[in-house]
């Protein structure tokens, strides 16, 4: 084995005689000036170009309780901001983990990303997710949460089925009844 020289010990380079230094960059905790900048997004979620304008304005779900989310849910699905209602009741779901309600919130906010993914183009998902969200929220009984949840369920079965046979067109254009809640 050849001898080991002077520039090849730790923390020298080799051929140069000099340390090498430690990165001397930001350090400690992030602050509101080293947060990196939430990316410019569309009102169904999608990122926009830096720069952009952005159209989608939440609140914060985190700091909220699961009633507030679930009312947010509510009055963003009855406005057709379908984006904000399954971050609102995904925040719901989290928040009601090992309850007798959890898979309520969690077909609630899957019926949400449903409606996204109908009006971002996504056949698939968008039934997909439709009926998993009805599945899940016909299991709970009519007035659970004030959810109608039998009434629910078909309605959104028969939004999976019209995806599919292509009465409904996927895309921001897609035509849906309003939901009501």
């Amino acid at each position: 084995m050849p001898p080991r020289d002077e520039a090849a010990t730790p923390g020298k380079r080799p051929g140069k005689t000099r340390a090498l230094q430690e990165a001397t960059g930001k350090t400690g905790k992030p602050t509101e000036t080293r947060n990196k900048p939430e990316r410019p997004r569309d009102l169904l979620g999608r990122p926009l170009p830096w720069g952009a304008e952005n159209s989608l304005v939440l609140e914060d779900f985190d700091s909220l309780s699961l009633d507030e989310n679930h009312e947010l849910g509510r009055a963003h699905t009855r406005a057709g901001e379908w984006f904000a209602a399954h971050e609102a009741w995904e925040t719901a779901w989290k928040q009601a983990r090992d309850t007798d309600e959890a898979e309520l919130f969690k077909g609630l906010s899957q019926m949400g990303a449903g409606y996204v993914h109908l009006f971002r183009g996504n056949a698939h998902g968008a039934a997909t997710l439709l009926r998993r969200a009805a599945m899940r929220i016909s299991r709970y009984e009519v007035g659970t949460r004030g959810v109608s949840t039998i009434t629910l369920a078909e309605r959104l079965i028969a939004d999976a089925d019209a995806v599919d046979d292509g009465d409904i067109v996927p895309g921001e254009g897609a035509t849906v009844a309003p939901v009501e809640l």
